[in-house]
């Protein structure tokens, strides 16, 4: 029984031509949402395809990409998590408070932040499994007694990131890029790593049996992953060199990816949010997966603050704000289901470059802040639209 339940949690999603036209219709929508996007700031700003303005871009999408990573976990075994905005600003602000203010170095402030938010989510997700409270409300408090505690750990002020330059290894987080030469080699061996993993994959799936897909889809795939990954490399480099954030971003993708496709654990998630009372059946520690989740996510929320707050270069009471909707988004756009049980990677990933897109253009056009708030809105709304209807079919 176990076993059944494990294999039927890890299928692809498309298992059947309903699913399937579900999924090419979702990809579909949402790359032609992403060339309508750029297109249009393209055309309304053209510093928005500028190599600086791209680089910034790729600094504010590993931001929220690293956070909605996080909030797959946690989506996937059908959990929410709406404090993870504010826990950016706190933990951030924590940090930002030990360097300036206590003169501490920058890598033990950092670190001791981190260890807190970990035991800080850990609880969280005690209480929500334990007590059997919902996670919508237990986060919903969080969110406001962190950004509570932002406040009174900032003192309502702005806390830089640094100590006038004694100790500047917090703003490096957004303010190093790799060099030149460095990137196209770091571009190189991603590429070749992509193609190994792809190729082993498949030829695993090959020896049990599984559904591969032709070589020739396999090569296509490939190809426009190298097509991409040059092309990011080349954009880079037209700027500074690829930023510290995007090589965070690729470290965080490839653990979350291994997590959830290649471990237990990651099995045991999708599991949970398919059912979870057959999964408890079936044997799954559904508690202390779930916990275990929300752990994850905890560090994830700390490693987010430390760039969010470096890439303002301050700590202040905005920080982090709406985050958690942006994340939530993100993944809901990239095909993760509200319900729980299905979610990957390269979705979210594809969701955050759009939500990153529509906020970096519309800063960049000086957009009024209530117009932000609207777009946010809409998106979010037609993102979880387009989940239940494809859900329908």
């Amino acid at each position: 029984m176990a076993t059944t339940v494990k294999e039927a949690t890890v299928q692809e999603p498309a298992v059947n031509m309903s699913t399937g036209r579900s999924v090419l219709l979702r990809d579909f929508s949402m790359v032609i949402a992403l060339l309508l996007i750029w297109g249009y700031f393209g055309l309304a700003s053209p510093m928005f395809l500028s190599p600086r303005n791209l680089s910034n871009l790729a600094v504010e999408l590993s931001i929220t990409a690293v956070l909605s990573l996080g909030m797959l976990l946690i989506i996937v075994c059908g959990q929410i998590d709406l404090s993870i905005g504010s826990g950016v600003g706190l933990f951030g602000g924590i940090a930002a408070v030990l360097v300036f203010e206590h003169q501490w170095p920058a890598a033990p402030a950092m670190g001791l932040a981190l260890v807190i938010a970990v035991i800080v989510w850990l609880a969280i997700g005690k209480v929500i499994v334990s007590q059997r409270m919902p996670a919508f409300i237990v986060t919903l408090a969080g969110m406001l007694v962190f950004r509570g505690l932002h406040w009174s750990v900032i003192h309502n002020a702005t806390i830089p990131v640094t100590t006038g330059g004694q100790d500047n290894l917090y703003s490096l987080l957004t303010t190093w890029y790799l060099p030149q030469t460095e990137s196209w080699g770091l571009a190189v061996l991603v590429i070749g790593a992509v193609v190994y993993g792809t190729v082993l994959a498949r030829r695993r799936r090959a020896a049990f049996n599984l559904a591969v897909d032709d070589a020739e889809v396999v090569f296509s795939k490939l190809f426009i992953a190298g097509q991409i990954i040059l092309l990011f490399t080349l954009i880079c480099n037209q700027y500074r060199g690829i930023p510290l954030p995007a090589i965070i971003l690729g470290v965080t993708a490839f653990l979350i990816w291994g997590i959830s496709r290649h471990t237990p654990f990651g099995r045991y998630l999708y599991a949970i949010g398919g059912n979870a009372e057959a999964a408890f059946v079936s044997g799954v520690p559904v508690q202390r997966v779930i916990i275990g989740a929300f752990g994850i996510m905890g560090l994830i929320v700390a490693l987010g603050g430390f760039m969010q707050t470096a890439y303002a270069g301050a700590s202040t009471t905005t920080t982090g704000e709406l985050l958690e909707l942006d994340a939530i988004a993100a993944c809901v756009i990239g095909g993760a289901s509200l319900s729980g049980g299905r979610g990957t990677v390269p979705g979210v990933l594809f969701g955050s470059l759009i939500m990153a897109s529509l906020l970096n253009g519309m800063t960049l056009m000086a957009v009024s802040p209530e117009i932000k708030y609207i777009a946010r809105g809409t998106v979010l709304a037609l993102a979880v639209l387009l989940d239940t209807r494809l859900n329908r079919r």
